[in-house]
């Protein structure tokens, strides 16, 4: 009966520092390499804590206080030149 060991050998490969970057190795592509879709899960958190009606209010409250802001500089701007 043969036994077999199973540990890595003494190199670097077999360690692994807590802030070390996995690259793919040599046949593997780089985006068959497991990372989460960080798009997806942003949104996902986003609407999980602000509703999408709450946004869309914000941005049109935004969108129109800005308007109003920009009308009211205009009178004054305007007003300014007729004296």
């Amino acid at each position: 009966m043969t036994v077999t060991s199973r540990h890595q050998p003494t190199g670097t490969a077999g360690r692994s520092s807590p802030g070390a970057v996995l690259m793919p190795s040599e046949g593997e592509n780089m985006s068959t390499a497991t990372e989460p879709s960080a798009p997806r899960g942003v949104f996902r958190r986003f609407e999980s804590k602000f509703p999408r009606g709450l946004v869309i209010r914000l941005i049109a409250y935004l969108f129109v206080g800005h308007l109003f802001a920009f009308f009211v500089y205009l009178l004054f701007v305007l007003g300014g030149e007729n004296q």
